[in-house]
């Protein structure tokens, strides 16, 4: 058996059960159709204006943010089985990196990470007037 097989049957079942549902939802689901019901819903608001309005630089501020401190998890994740496998294999990685210069990396990273947080918020980047 080939290793792939098992995700190849995985895609299978996924893309089958999705086709059952949507057949399912479009043959048993109301359908009833008028002005209200076909009208532009968007995030709970009527969209009324017009689409090319300015928006605030906070909100492009916040989502910058956002960004900045939700990446820094990505970061982590092959940090992390990195460090275990030195810690508790207590073992020297190639590169002759031992887990106290990994877990000074990580305070490093971090501590850039909170210089960062620190000034946004000095800067009054979380606050939503």
């Amino acid at each position: 058996m080939h290793p792939y097989a098992p995700i190849l049957v995985l895609i299978l079942a996924v893309c089958g059960l999705v086709t059952v549902i949507l057949i399912l939802a479009h043959a048993l689901g109301p359908s009833r159709h008028g002005r209200v019901k076909d009208d532009t819903y968007e995030s709970g608001m009527t969209p009324i204006g017009d689409a090319r309005r300015r928006f605030k630089v906070q909100f492009y501020i916040v989502a910058m943010l956002f960004l900045l401190f939700d990446v820094e998890v990505v970061f982590m994740w092959p940090w992390a089985p990195l460090f275990h496998e030195a810690a508790v294999g207590g073992q020297v990685l190639p590169g002759g990196y031992d887990r106290t210069f990994l877990l000074v990396e990580m305070a490093v990273f971090l501590a850039i990470l909170l210089v960062g947080y620190v000034y946004a918020w000095k800067k009054g980047g979380f606050e939503w007037t």
